[in-house]
Protein backbone atom coordinates (compact mmCIF):
# COMPACT_ATOMS: atom_id res chain seq x y z
CA UNK A 1 0.00 0.00 0.00
CA UNK A 2 1.28 3.42 -0.91
CA UNK A 3 1.89 5.71 2.02
CA UNK A 4 1.19 9.40 1.65
CA UNK A 5 4.22 11.64 1.71
CA UNK A 6 4.70 14.09 4.62
CA UNK A 7 3.95 16.95 2.23
CA UNK A 8 0.61 15.46 1.11
CA UNK A 9 -0.33 14.74 4.74
CA UNK A 10 0.33 18.38 5.62
CA UNK A 11 -1.85 19.53 2.71
CA UNK A 12 -4.76 17.34 3.95
CA UNK A 13 -4.36 18.65 7.50
CA UNK A 14 -4.68 22.21 6.21
CA UNK A 15 -7.84 21.16 4.28
CA UNK A 16 -9.41 19.63 7.39
CA UNK A 17 -8.80 22.80 9.37
CA UNK A 18 -10.41 24.94 6.67
CA UNK A 19 -13.54 22.71 6.68
CA UNK A 20 -13.64 22.56 10.53
CA UNK A 21 -14.42 18.88 10.16
CA UNK A 22 -14.66 16.37 13.01
CA UNK A 23 -12.99 13.74 10.91
CA UNK A 24 -10.70 11.69 13.17
CA UNK A 25 -7.76 12.34 10.88
CA UNK A 26 -8.20 16.05 11.53
CA UNK A 27 -7.82 15.41 15.28
CA UNK A 28 -4.72 13.40 14.55
CA UNK A 29 -3.31 16.27 12.47
CA UNK A 30 -3.98 18.76 15.26
CA UNK A 31 -2.26 16.43 17.74
CA UNK A 32 0.64 15.94 15.37
CA UNK A 33 1.09 19.72 14.88
CA UNK A 34 0.84 20.38 18.62
CA UNK A 35 3.42 17.71 19.33
CA UNK A 36 5.76 19.09 16.66
CA UNK A 37 5.35 22.60 18.10
CA UNK A 38 6.37 21.36 21.53
CA UNK A 39 9.40 19.68 20.03
CA UNK A 40 10.39 22.87 18.20
CA UNK A 41 9.96 24.97 21.35
CA UNK A 42 12.13 22.55 23.31
CA UNK A 43 14.75 22.40 20.58
CA UNK A 44 14.75 26.20 20.25
CA UNK A 45 15.26 26.59 23.98
CA UNK A 46 18.22 24.24 23.96
CA UNK A 47 19.65 25.96 20.88
CA UNK A 48 19.37 29.44 22.42
CA UNK A 49 21.05 28.20 25.58
CA UNK A 50 23.94 26.81 23.56
CA UNK A 51 24.24 30.05 21.57
CA UNK A 52 24.22 32.20 24.72
CA UNK A 53 27.05 30.13 26.17
CA UNK A 54 29.05 30.31 22.94
CA UNK A 55 28.42 34.05 22.45
CA UNK A 56 30.85 35.03 25.21
CA UNK A 57 33.53 35.32 22.51
CA UNK A 58 31.76 38.42 21.20
CA UNK A 59 32.26 40.21 24.49
CA UNK A 60 36.02 39.74 24.63
CA UNK A 61 38.62 40.49 21.99
CA UNK A 62 40.59 37.33 21.18
CA UNK A 63 44.26 37.26 22.08
CA UNK A 64 46.56 38.22 19.20
CA UNK A 65 47.93 35.30 17.25
CA UNK A 66 51.65 34.77 16.92
CA UNK A 67 53.16 36.44 13.86
CA UNK A 68 53.93 34.24 10.88
CA UNK A 69 57.60 33.35 10.41
CA UNK A 70 59.46 35.76 8.15
CA UNK A 71 61.28 33.82 5.45
CA UNK A 72 63.33 36.29 3.44
CA UNK A 73 65.03 35.05 0.27
CA UNK A 74 68.75 35.59 -0.15
CA UNK A 75 69.58 38.71 -2.16
CA UNK A 76 72.69 39.15 -4.29
CA UNK A 77 73.98 42.71 -4.53
CA UNK A 78 76.71 44.26 -6.63
CA UNK A 79 77.58 47.45 -8.53
CA UNK A 80 78.58 47.77 -12.18
CA UNK A 81 81.61 49.82 -13.18
CA UNK A 82 79.36 52.74 -14.19
CA UNK A 83 77.82 52.89 -10.71
CA UNK A 84 74.54 51.08 -11.44
CA UNK A 85 73.53 49.13 -8.35
CA UNK A 86 72.09 45.63 -8.73
CA UNK A 87 69.94 43.57 -6.38
CA UNK A 88 69.01 40.09 -7.63
CA UNK A 89 66.62 37.82 -5.72
CA UNK A 90 65.89 34.33 -7.03
CA UNK A 91 62.30 33.15 -6.51
CA UNK A 92 61.45 29.95 -8.36
CA UNK A 93 57.99 29.38 -6.88
CA UNK A 94 56.38 30.58 -10.13
CA UNK A 95 57.74 31.10 -13.68
CA UNK A 96 57.59 34.89 -13.31
CA UNK A 97 60.11 37.72 -13.22
CA UNK A 98 59.85 41.37 -12.18
CA UNK A 99 62.22 44.28 -12.86
CA UNK A 100 62.44 47.72 -11.23
CA UNK A 101 64.91 50.30 -12.44
CA UNK A 102 64.78 53.07 -9.84
CA UNK A 103 66.41 56.52 -9.94
CA UNK A 104 67.11 58.95 -7.10
CA UNK A 105 65.30 61.64 -9.02
CA UNK A 106 61.64 62.50 -8.62
CA UNK A 107 59.23 65.39 -8.59
CA UNK A 108 61.50 67.29 -6.18
CA UNK A 109 64.10 67.46 -8.96
CA UNK A 110 61.82 69.49 -11.24
CA UNK A 111 63.31 72.82 -12.36
CA UNK A 112 61.67 75.75 -10.58
CA UNK A 113 60.22 77.05 -13.84
CA UNK A 114 58.92 73.63 -14.94
CA UNK A 115 56.96 72.09 -12.06
CA UNK A 116 55.63 68.69 -13.05
CA UNK A 117 58.42 67.94 -15.55
CA UNK A 118 59.33 64.62 -13.91
CA UNK A 119 55.71 63.53 -14.02
CA UNK A 120 55.40 64.47 -17.70
CA UNK A 121 58.59 62.59 -18.54
CA UNK A 122 57.20 59.50 -16.80
CA UNK A 123 54.06 59.67 -18.93
CA UNK A 124 56.03 60.01 -22.16
CA UNK A 125 59.01 57.73 -21.59
CA UNK A 126 57.37 54.70 -23.22
CA UNK A 127 55.79 56.63 -26.11
CA UNK A 128 58.64 56.17 -28.57
CA UNK A 129 62.36 55.34 -28.78
CA UNK A 130 65.06 55.51 -31.46
CA UNK A 131 63.93 52.14 -32.86
CA UNK A 132 60.33 51.76 -31.66
CA UNK A 133 57.18 53.82 -32.06
CA UNK A 134 54.58 54.05 -29.32
CA UNK A 135 52.46 51.53 -31.21
CA UNK A 136 55.37 49.13 -31.61
CA UNK A 137 56.09 49.24 -27.88
CA UNK A 138 52.45 48.52 -27.06
CA UNK A 139 52.34 45.62 -29.53
CA UNK A 140 55.47 44.03 -28.06
CA UNK A 141 54.11 44.28 -24.54
CA UNK A 142 50.90 42.60 -25.66
CA UNK A 143 52.75 39.87 -27.57
CA UNK A 144 54.86 39.01 -24.53
CA UNK A 145 51.95 39.21 -22.11
CA UNK A 146 54.11 41.62 -20.14
CA UNK A 147 53.59 44.87 -18.25
CA UNK A 148 55.64 48.05 -18.55
CA UNK A 149 55.02 51.16 -16.46
CA UNK A 150 56.81 54.34 -15.47
CA UNK A 151 56.09 56.42 -12.39
CA UNK A 152 57.52 59.11 -10.16
CA UNK A 153 57.19 60.12 -6.52
CA UNK A 154 58.61 63.14 -4.75
CA UNK A 155 61.92 61.36 -4.16
CA UNK A 156 62.45 58.83 -6.95
CA UNK A 157 61.27 57.50 -10.30
CA UNK A 158 60.85 53.90 -11.45
CA UNK A 159 60.64 52.02 -14.70
CA UNK A 160 58.94 48.69 -13.98
CA UNK A 161 58.37 45.58 -16.08
CA UNK A 162 57.22 42.02 -15.45
CA UNK A 163 56.47 38.92 -17.50
CA UNK A 164 56.76 35.16 -17.65
CA UNK A 165 60.38 34.25 -17.02
CA UNK A 166 60.82 32.75 -20.50
CA UNK A 167 60.53 36.29 -21.90
CA UNK A 168 62.91 37.88 -19.39
CA UNK A 169 65.60 38.77 -21.93
CA UNK A 170 63.14 40.48 -24.30
CA UNK A 171 61.38 42.39 -21.54
CA UNK A 172 64.65 43.60 -20.02
CA UNK A 173 65.78 44.83 -23.45
CA UNK A 174 62.51 46.74 -23.84
CA UNK A 175 62.95 48.31 -20.39
CA UNK A 176 66.49 49.38 -21.29
CA UNK A 177 65.34 50.83 -24.61
CA UNK A 178 62.66 53.13 -23.16
CA UNK A 179 64.99 54.19 -20.35
CA UNK A 180 68.09 54.98 -22.38
CA UNK A 181 66.78 55.81 -25.84
CA UNK A 182 63.35 57.42 -25.49
CA UNK A 183 62.92 60.26 -27.98
CA UNK A 184 59.69 61.97 -26.85
CA UNK A 185 58.13 62.35 -30.33
CA UNK A 186 56.61 65.80 -30.83
CA UNK A 187 53.14 64.46 -31.62
CA UNK A 188 53.16 62.50 -28.34
CA UNK A 189 54.31 65.57 -26.41
CA UNK A 190 51.50 67.66 -27.90
CA UNK A 191 48.93 64.98 -27.08
CA UNK A 192 50.17 64.63 -23.50
CA UNK A 193 50.10 68.42 -23.09
CA UNK A 194 46.43 68.66 -24.09
CA UNK A 195 45.43 65.61 -22.05
CA UNK A 196 47.15 67.02 -18.98
CA UNK A 197 45.39 70.37 -19.39
CA UNK A 198 42.07 68.54 -19.34
CA UNK A 199 43.20 66.66 -16.24
CA UNK A 200 43.99 69.94 -14.50
CA UNK A 201 40.42 71.10 -15.15
CA UNK A 202 39.07 67.87 -13.66
CA UNK A 203 41.35 68.18 -10.62
CA UNK A 204 39.93 71.61 -9.82
CA UNK A 205 36.56 69.92 -9.31
CA UNK A 206 37.99 67.41 -6.80
CA UNK A 207 37.98 68.50 -3.14
CA UNK A 208 40.78 66.07 -2.24
CA UNK A 209 43.08 67.64 -4.81
CA UNK A 210 42.22 71.16 -3.63
CA UNK A 211 42.96 70.17 -0.03
CA UNK A 212 46.28 68.51 -0.94
CA UNK A 213 47.35 71.45 -3.09
CA UNK A 214 46.63 74.05 -0.41
CA UNK A 215 48.23 71.98 2.37
CA UNK A 216 51.40 71.32 0.36
CA UNK A 217 51.89 75.03 -0.17
CA UNK A 218 51.20 75.86 3.47
CA UNK A 219 53.43 73.20 5.05
CA UNK A 220 56.33 73.11 2.58
CA UNK A 221 56.52 76.77 1.51
CA UNK A 222 59.38 77.15 -1.00
CA UNK A 223 60.53 73.54 -0.60
CA UNK A 224 60.31 71.40 -3.79
CA UNK A 225 57.70 69.23 -2.06
CA UNK A 226 55.25 72.14 -2.25
CA UNK A 227 54.39 71.39 -5.89
CA UNK A 228 52.02 68.47 -6.50
CA UNK A 229 50.90 69.07 -10.09
CA UNK A 230 51.96 70.68 -13.37
CA UNK A 231 50.60 74.13 -14.07
CA UNK A 232 49.04 75.34 -17.31
CA UNK A 233 51.90 77.82 -17.70
CA UNK A 234 54.41 74.99 -17.40
CA UNK A 235 52.56 72.93 -19.99
CA UNK A 236 52.56 75.82 -22.46
CA UNK A 237 56.29 76.38 -21.94
CA UNK A 238 57.27 72.69 -22.09
CA UNK A 239 59.36 71.59 -25.08
CA UNK A 240 60.64 68.27 -26.34
CA UNK A 241 64.19 69.44 -25.63
CA UNK A 242 63.27 69.99 -21.96
CA UNK A 243 62.25 66.35 -21.69
CA UNK A 244 65.36 65.05 -23.46
CA UNK A 245 67.79 67.08 -21.37
CA UNK A 246 65.96 66.20 -18.13
CA UNK A 247 66.17 62.47 -18.92
CA UNK A 248 69.88 62.67 -19.71
CA UNK A 249 70.67 64.65 -16.55
CA UNK A 250 68.57 62.64 -14.08
CA UNK A 251 68.50 59.09 -15.47
CA UNK A 252 72.13 58.26 -14.76
CA UNK A 253 73.50 54.85 -13.68
CA UNK A 254 75.41 56.05 -10.62
CA UNK A 255 72.10 57.31 -9.19
CA UNK A 256 70.11 54.16 -9.96
CA UNK A 257 69.35 50.65 -8.74
CA UNK A 258 68.14 47.73 -10.84
CA UNK A 259 66.19 45.25 -8.71
CA UNK A 260 65.20 41.87 -10.16
CA UNK A 261 63.08 39.22 -8.46
CA UNK A 262 61.91 35.97 -9.98
CA UNK A 263 62.78 32.79 -11.82
CA UNK A 264 66.13 33.29 -13.57
CA UNK A 265 69.59 31.81 -14.05
CA UNK A 266 72.06 34.08 -12.29
CA UNK A 267 74.90 33.97 -14.82
CA UNK A 268 72.58 34.38 -17.81
CA UNK A 269 70.87 37.39 -16.23
CA UNK A 270 74.15 39.05 -15.24
CA UNK A 271 75.41 38.64 -18.79
CA UNK A 272 72.26 40.22 -20.21
CA UNK A 273 72.41 43.14 -17.76
CA UNK A 274 76.06 43.79 -18.59
CA UNK A 275 75.26 43.71 -22.30
CA UNK A 276 72.41 46.22 -22.01
CA UNK A 277 73.69 48.63 -19.33
CA UNK A 278 77.50 48.47 -19.07
CA UNK A 279 77.94 51.08 -21.83
CA UNK A 280 75.69 53.57 -20.04
CA UNK A 281 77.88 56.53 -19.05
CA UNK A 282 78.02 57.95 -15.54
CA UNK A 283 76.67 61.43 -14.89
CA UNK A 284 76.71 64.19 -12.29
CA UNK A 285 73.76 63.99 -9.91
CA UNK A 286 72.39 67.41 -9.01
CA UNK A 287 71.50 67.82 -5.32
CA UNK A 288 67.89 68.67 -4.54
CA UNK A 289 67.51 72.03 -2.77
CA UNK A 290 66.03 71.53 0.67
CA UNK A 291 65.19 74.87 2.31
CA UNK A 292 63.82 74.89 5.82
CA UNK A 293 60.07 74.54 6.10
CA UNK A 294 58.06 77.55 7.32
CA UNK A 295 57.98 77.77 11.11
CA UNK A 296 54.48 77.52 12.49
CA UNK A 297 53.73 79.48 15.65
CA UNK A 298 49.93 79.42 15.75
CA UNK A 299 46.91 77.52 14.49
CA UNK A 300 45.55 78.76 11.16
CA UNK A 301 42.52 77.66 9.14
CA UNK A 302 42.80 77.79 5.34
CA UNK A 303 39.30 77.58 3.90
CA UNK A 304 38.94 76.73 0.21
CA UNK A 305 35.49 77.95 -0.78
CA UNK A 306 33.50 75.45 -2.81
CA UNK A 307 29.94 76.88 -2.87
CA UNK A 308 27.17 74.33 -2.62
CA UNK A 309 29.42 71.55 -1.39
CA UNK A 310 27.50 68.95 0.62
CA UNK A 311 30.52 68.06 2.71
CA UNK A 312 33.73 69.50 4.10
CA UNK A 313 37.11 67.91 3.46
CA UNK A 314 39.23 68.47 6.57
CA UNK A 315 43.02 68.09 6.76
CA UNK A 316 44.93 68.94 9.95
CA UNK A 317 48.72 68.81 9.58
CA UNK A 318 52.06 69.48 11.26
CA UNK A 319 55.63 69.12 10.05
CA UNK A 320 56.94 65.71 11.14
CA UNK A 321 59.86 63.39 10.33
CA UNK A 322 62.03 62.20 7.46
CA UNK A 323 62.00 58.52 6.54
CA UNK A 324 65.36 57.82 8.19
CA UNK A 325 64.45 59.50 11.49
CA UNK A 326 65.05 57.42 14.65
CA UNK A 327 61.51 58.44 15.64
CA UNK A 328 59.99 56.57 12.68
CA UNK A 329 58.85 53.42 14.48
CA UNK A 330 57.36 55.22 17.52
CA UNK A 331 55.53 57.49 15.05
CA UNK A 332 54.32 54.46 13.11
CA UNK A 333 52.85 52.91 16.27
CA UNK A 334 51.28 56.22 17.31
CA UNK A 335 49.75 56.61 13.84
CA UNK A 336 48.40 53.03 13.95
CA UNK A 337 46.67 53.63 17.28
CA UNK A 338 45.35 57.08 16.37
CA UNK A 339 44.12 56.72 12.83
CA UNK A 340 45.54 54.15 10.43
CA UNK A 341 42.50 51.86 10.20
CA UNK A 342 38.86 51.25 11.09
CA UNK A 343 39.62 50.25 14.69
CA UNK A 344 41.76 53.32 15.42
CA UNK A 345 40.69 56.16 17.70
CA UNK A 346 39.74 58.73 15.06
CA UNK A 347 37.56 56.28 13.14
CA UNK A 348 35.85 54.99 16.27
CA UNK A 349 35.10 58.53 17.46
CA UNK A 350 34.00 60.42 14.34
CA UNK A 351 32.46 57.46 12.48
CA UNK A 352 31.21 54.95 15.03
CA UNK A 353 30.32 57.20 17.98
CA UNK A 354 29.40 60.51 16.32
CA UNK A 355 28.35 59.44 12.83
CA UNK A 356 29.92 62.54 11.27
CA UNK A 357 31.74 60.75 8.45
CA UNK A 358 32.29 57.47 6.65
CA UNK A 359 35.90 57.46 7.85
CA UNK A 360 38.47 59.51 9.77
CA UNK A 361 42.16 58.69 9.55
CA UNK A 362 45.70 59.86 10.21
CA UNK A 363 48.58 59.79 7.75
CA UNK A 364 52.32 59.57 8.36
CA UNK A 365 54.05 60.96 5.26
CA UNK A 366 57.78 60.51 5.89
CA UNK A 367 59.90 61.32 2.83
CA UNK A 368 63.63 61.60 2.19
CA UNK A 369 63.94 65.34 2.92
CA UNK A 370 60.90 66.22 5.07
CA UNK A 371 57.58 64.86 6.25
CA UNK A 372 54.15 65.60 7.68
CA UNK A 373 51.67 64.05 10.07
CA UNK A 374 48.03 64.57 9.14
CA UNK A 375 44.52 63.83 10.36
CA UNK A 376 41.78 63.77 7.72
CA UNK A 377 38.07 63.23 7.19
CA UNK A 378 35.24 64.11 4.83
CA UNK A 379 32.30 65.22 6.98
CA UNK A 380 28.82 66.61 6.46
CA UNK A 381 28.85 70.39 6.10
CA UNK A 382 26.58 70.84 9.11
CA UNK A 383 29.05 69.12 11.48
CA UNK A 384 32.29 70.73 10.29
CA UNK A 385 32.84 72.63 13.52
CA UNK A 386 31.80 69.69 15.69
CA UNK A 387 34.22 67.46 13.79
CA UNK A 388 37.10 69.83 14.52
CA UNK A 389 36.23 69.60 18.20
CA UNK A 390 36.52 65.79 18.10
CA UNK A 391 39.75 65.92 16.12
CA UNK A 392 41.34 68.20 18.69
CA UNK A 393 40.04 66.02 21.52
CA UNK A 394 41.78 62.96 20.04
CA UNK A 395 44.97 64.84 19.14
CA UNK A 396 45.22 66.25 22.66
CA UNK A 397 44.50 62.82 24.15
CA UNK A 398 47.28 61.08 22.21
CA UNK A 399 49.67 63.82 23.41
CA UNK A 400 48.67 64.03 27.04
CA UNK A 401 47.66 60.49 28.03
CA UNK A 402 49.75 57.36 27.66
CA UNK A 403 48.20 54.79 25.35
CA UNK A 404 47.00 51.61 27.04
CA UNK A 405 48.96 48.36 27.07
CA UNK A 406 46.12 46.78 25.11
CA UNK A 407 46.34 49.43 22.38
CA UNK A 408 50.08 49.14 21.90
CA UNK A 409 49.97 45.33 21.98
CA UNK A 410 47.21 45.25 19.36
CA UNK A 411 49.05 47.76 17.16
CA UNK A 412 52.30 45.81 17.38
CA UNK A 413 50.50 42.55 16.58
CA UNK A 414 48.77 44.15 13.61
CA UNK A 415 51.95 45.63 12.12
CA UNK A 416 53.95 42.46 12.74
CA UNK A 417 51.18 40.32 11.28
CA UNK A 418 50.60 42.21 8.03
CA UNK A 419 54.28 42.74 7.28
CA UNK A 420 54.96 39.22 5.90
CA UNK A 421 51.81 39.51 3.78
CA UNK A 422 53.13 42.72 2.20
CA UNK A 423 56.34 41.07 1.03
CA UNK A 424 55.11 37.59 0.11
CA UNK A 425 54.59 38.50 -3.59
CA UNK A 426 57.28 39.53 -6.05
CA UNK A 427 55.75 42.98 -6.48
CA UNK A 428 55.45 43.49 -2.73
CA UNK A 429 59.04 42.49 -2.01
CA UNK A 430 60.50 44.43 -4.92
CA UNK A 431 58.68 47.60 -3.82
CA UNK A 432 60.17 47.26 -0.33
CA UNK A 433 63.69 46.78 -1.70
CA UNK A 434 63.30 49.84 -3.94
CA UNK A 435 62.20 51.91 -0.93
CA UNK A 436 65.23 50.72 1.04
CA UNK A 437 67.60 51.75 -1.73
CA UNK A 438 65.93 55.02 -2.70
CA UNK A 439 65.25 56.30 0.82
CA UNK A 440 68.62 55.27 2.29
CA UNK A 441 67.21 52.76 4.76
CA UNK A 442 69.55 50.21 6.40
CA UNK A 443 70.23 46.98 4.52
CA UNK A 444 68.77 44.92 7.37
CA UNK A 445 65.50 46.90 7.40
CA UNK A 446 63.28 43.97 6.37
CA UNK A 447 64.93 41.52 8.75
CA UNK A 448 64.70 43.84 11.77
CA UNK A 449 61.33 45.47 10.99
CA UNK A 450 59.27 43.45 13.47
CA UNK A 451 61.91 43.78 16.19
CA UNK A 452 61.82 47.56 15.75
CA UNK A 453 58.02 47.58 15.94
CA UNK A 454 57.91 45.44 19.07
CA UNK A 455 60.63 47.48 20.82
CA UNK A 456 58.45 50.63 20.94
CA UNK A 457 57.10 51.51 24.40
CA UNK A 458 54.15 53.58 25.55
CA UNK A 459 56.62 56.24 26.70
CA UNK A 460 58.14 56.35 23.20
CA UNK A 461 54.70 56.93 21.67
CA UNK A 462 53.82 59.75 24.05
CA UNK A 463 57.21 61.38 23.47
CA UNK A 464 56.81 61.56 19.68
CA UNK A 465 53.17 62.63 20.01
CA UNK A 466 54.19 65.58 22.17
CA UNK A 467 57.00 66.42 19.75
CA UNK A 468 55.20 66.17 16.41
CA UNK A 469 51.45 66.39 17.11
CA UNK A 470 50.93 70.06 17.93
CA UNK A 471 47.27 71.06 17.49
CA UNK A 472 47.89 74.60 18.76
CA UNK A 473 50.27 75.20 15.81
CA UNK A 474 48.48 73.08 13.23
CA UNK A 475 47.65 74.04 9.67
CA UNK A 476 43.98 73.25 9.02
CA UNK A 477 42.73 73.07 5.44
CA UNK A 478 38.98 72.80 4.89
CA UNK A 479 37.46 72.50 1.43
CA UNK A 480 33.75 73.25 1.59
CA UNK A 481 31.01 75.83 1.42
CA UNK A 482 32.53 78.84 3.16
CA UNK A 483 29.13 80.47 3.71
CA UNK A 484 28.04 77.44 5.76
CA UNK A 485 31.35 76.63 7.39
CA UNK A 486 33.03 79.88 8.42
CA UNK A 487 30.97 80.60 11.54
CA UNK A 488 31.28 76.96 12.64
CA UNK A 489 35.08 77.03 12.64
CA UNK A 490 35.67 80.50 14.12
CA UNK A 491 35.87 79.14 17.70
CA UNK A 492 38.92 77.06 16.72
CA UNK A 493 41.17 79.80 15.32
CA UNK A 494 41.38 83.56 15.12
CA UNK A 495 43.29 83.18 11.85
CA UNK A 496 41.08 82.18 8.93
CA UNK A 497 42.18 82.62 5.32
CA UNK A 498 39.69 82.02 2.48
CA UNK A 499 40.61 81.01 -1.08
CA UNK A 500 38.73 80.16 -4.25
CA UNK A 501 39.26 76.86 -6.08
CA UNK A 502 41.92 78.45 -8.30
CA UNK A 503 44.01 79.28 -5.25
CA UNK A 504 43.28 83.01 -5.23
CA UNK A 505 42.64 84.74 -1.87
CA UNK A 506 39.11 85.94 -1.17
CA UNK A 507 38.39 88.95 1.02
CA UNK A 508 35.08 87.55 2.23
CA UNK A 509 32.54 84.82 1.73
CA UNK A 510 30.23 85.22 -1.26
Amino acid sequence: MNRASPTSRRRRCHRFRRLRTTHPRAHRCRWHNRNQSNRIDLSSSRLMSTIMQAETFRREMPSPLAAHPLNLPVAFGTTLSNGLGLVLVEDRRLPLISFRLAFRSGDANDPENLPGLSDMMSHLLSEGTETRTSRKIAEEIERLGATLSVGSTSDFSTVAASSLSIYAAEVLELLADVTLRSTFPQNEVDLARENTKQLLIQQRAQPNFLASERMAGVIFGTHPYSSISPTEEMLDALTRDDLLSFRVSTFIPNSAELVVIGDFQHDDLMGRIDELFAGWDRGDASPVPSPALPKRTERTIYLVDRPGSAQSNIVIANEAITRTSPDYFPMLLMHTILGSNASSRLFMNLREHKGYTYGAYSNLDARRLAGTFRATAEVRTAVTGASLQEFFYELDRIRNDAVSNEEITNAQSYLSGVFPIRIETQDGLIDQIVNIKMLDLPDDYLRTYRDQVNAVTTADIQAVAQKYVTPDKAAIVIVGDAAEVTDQVKPYSDNIEIYDTEGNPKDSVG
